[in-house]
């Protein structure tokens, strides 16, 4: 048997507060980076912090609508943005605390920053952080 094939997995980095709160509570994210969005992607949620880049939460990914195909208002509101269209999440989890990047295998990579938004992770990456997420920090499920 092979090895399950898993889509690739992103992360997001979150410099907003108002679309910080907008994710959990409607569970959708609005793209800048172009990439090969995919159903059942896992998403890593990332936002800056007093003490460096931390992990909020992740999610996976339900479906990804391109912006020519939203509705007329949403899709106006994604050509103004620069947004390529919306991200829509089967389900979200937040972390409470966030995890200090530094405290994860990503610690010292080359990326950081603004670079984060859009980076691609390996399933292993990906695995290690959200047990690292389980150690450290009480995960609750977000939105409805």
């Amino acid at each position: 048997m092979g090895e399950k094939v898993h889509p690739q997995s992103y992360i997001l980095r979150i410099t907003k507060e108002e679309w910080f709160k907008q994710v959990f509570t409607i569970k959708k994210y609005y793209p800048g980076v172009k990439r090969k969005w995919e159903p059942n992607a896992q998403i890593l949620l990332v936002r800056n912090s007093v003490d460096g880049d931390s992990f909020v939460g992740y999610g996976t990914l339900k479906q990804y609508i391109k912006r020519d195909l939203l509705p007329d208002e949403e899709r106006l509101q994604c050509e103004k943005m620069g947004w390529t269209g919306v991200l829509v999440f089967n389900e979200l989890f937040k972390f409470d605390p966030p995890l200090l990047m530094k405290d994860t295998i990503l610690s010292g990579g080359r990326v950081q920053g603004r670079c984060l938004h859009g980076y691609p992770l390996t399933q292993n990456q990906v695995d290690l952080v959200l047990n690292k997420a389980t150690e450290l920090c009480n995960i609750q499920k977000a939105g409805p």
